[in-house]
């Protein structure tokens, strides 16, 4: 198994080299651009999924209109 390795033993040791026109055409640009904003994304998903939810304040539906106090005039 080794022997089929042994033409890809430079390469795997500087790792997978491209060529200089093809890091500069418009599509590679174009690829690199959509990789960069999705990464963005997940990375922003990832962290409001972390960090706790923000709590808005509950109105109150209805306001009692005699009071249940044992004193009959205390607050509503």
């Amino acid at each position: 198994m080794t022997h089929l390795l042994a033409p890809l033993h430079g390469i795997a040791d500087q790792g997978i080299l491209f060529p200089q026109e093809l890091l500069q055409s418009e599509a590679f640009n174009v690829l690199a651009t959509f990789v960069a904003i999705n990464t963005l994304l997940y990375g922003t998903l990832a962290v409001a999924k972390i960090l706790p939810r923000p709590r808005l304040p509950r109105r109150r539906r209805y306001t009692r209109r005699e009071t249940r106090s044992i004193y009959p005039d205390g607050p509503i």
